[in-house]
């Protein structure tokens, strides 16, 4: 199974596709990606505004530690209404020093 469909089937209502550059796609609520219905990005902490079509590239979904999808009113308690939409909370691999 790829990772995109490990991180997927953690979470129903959530679709993950590799991006054409490499990266990752997330498609909340089986709403097709549009500039209303992109979930906002917030990776080790910090929020990210994601590319064309809901895009996140620069990361590699080997990167990824964990995630966690936030849908429900939560998302928006904590990010405000840029997390109306969803939340896709993403902590990476760290590097071996």
């Amino acid at each position: 199974m790829s990772i995109e469909d490990q991180l997927a089937a953690k979470y129903p209502g959530v679709w993950v596709s590799r991006s054409p550059e490499g990266g990752i796609a997330v498609r909340m609520r089986g709403a097709p990606p549009s500039g209303g219905q992109i979930p906002l990005y917030v990776i080790d902490g910090i929020a990210i505004d994601p590319g064309p079509n809901g895009a996140l590239s620069g990361i590699s979904p080997y990167d990824i530690a964990s995630i966690q999808v936030v849908k429900d009113a939560t998302g928006t308690a904590m990010y405000g209404i840029r997390g109306a939409n969803g939340v896709i909370v993403i902590k990476t691999k760290k590097p071996v020093q």
